[in-house]
């Protein structure tokens, strides 16, 4: 049975630390685009600093709040307000004991915090942010499961491929990405997609400052829909969720069922890279109970 989520990508420039007139920016997307249920913008959408080096990272600390802070709030309200699942982008968010974390939020129609996730590889040496602990994915209610990587993040494949295991079905992958290899993260957002038969939602900041090229990729790994350049713009597609299930249990192109490799009777295979191991009767996503 179909499970359609209408998605809004909003690839723009980022709002002053502060975002000062976000939630006009919000209502004005749903103006042009009224069925969204998740509006998605792109990393650090709500810290937008100037500088370099130490400047740099003097002013992205000094916009780091509390993750239960006052911008926490504002925002959770204007979702419920809207009446509309609202993933802002990123922040800085200032941890208890000092840390600098680049945070990624979604909230509820209800005007509730429903998940957060601090990103796991910064871009290092160039960004100041301390790693955060864990993979994160967020129950968007009859919405479906999303999980969360942040533009660095879709380099390493444990990131997507733990999401897809945790019951992601779609992958939201905010970006702010002012370098050339823009042109790599679309094959890897494919490339996730295929490998773990998900949907990949990745929206990168707009120019002067972002490369753009903000893209919505199937489970298959076909691009449903895409903002060539950096243009200032809105990409809105409604997905079906119940397409991974599909995939998955057809095979992707009817061949390949990645999900189905390993059979009980299988001996664990040993990954000496992270000391661990594949267990065969663990290697399927999780779903409803197990999640």
């Amino acid at each position: 049975m179909p499970r359609p989520l209408p998605i809004a990508l909003v690839q723009a420039p980022p709002r002053p630390a502060g975002g000062a007139g976000f939630a006009g920016e919000v209502e004005d997307v749903l103006r042009r685009f009224p069925d969204t249920r998740l509006a998605a913008f792109p990393e650090l959408h709500l810290c937008g600093v100037g500088g370099e080096g130490d400047d740099r990272t003097a002013q992205l600390r000094a916009a780091a709040e509390p993750l239960r802070g006052r911008r926490t709030q504002e925002l959770a309200e204007l979702a419920g307000d809207l009446g509309i699942w609202l993933a802002p982008g990123t922040v800085c968010e200032k941890g208890d004991h000092g840390e600098l974390f680049n945070t990624a939020l979604v909230f509820s129609p209800r005007g509730e915090l429903a998940g957060w996730y601090r990103k796991v590889f910064p871009w290092r040496p160039y960004e100041p942010y301390d790693p955060g602990d864990r993979f994160v994915v967020a129950d968007l209610a009859d919405a479906g499961r999303v999980g969360f990587s942040i533009c660095y993040d879709a380099w390493f494949p444990e990131v997507t491929r733990h999401l897809a295991w945790m019951g992601a079905e779609v992958v939201l992958n905010p970006v702010q990405t002012t370098t050339r290899d823009r042109a790599q993260e679309l094959v890897l957002a494919r490339a996730n997609a295929i490998v773990n038969q998900v949907f990949v939602a990745s929206v990168n900041t707009a120019g002067p400052i972002g490369m753009g090229d903000s893209l919505l990729v199937g489970p298959e790994g076909d691009v449903l829909a895409a903002l060539p350049g950096n243009d200032h713009g809105v990409l809105a597609h409604t997905i079906d969720l119940d397409e991974v299930a599909r995939v998955r249990r057809e095979g992707t192109a009817g061949t390949n069922r990645v999900w189905a490799q390993f059979t009980p009777d299988d001996a664990p295979l040993d990954l000496p890279l992270y000391q661990g191991r594949i267990e065969p009767d663990r290697w399927r996503p999780r779903e409803g109970d197990d999640r």
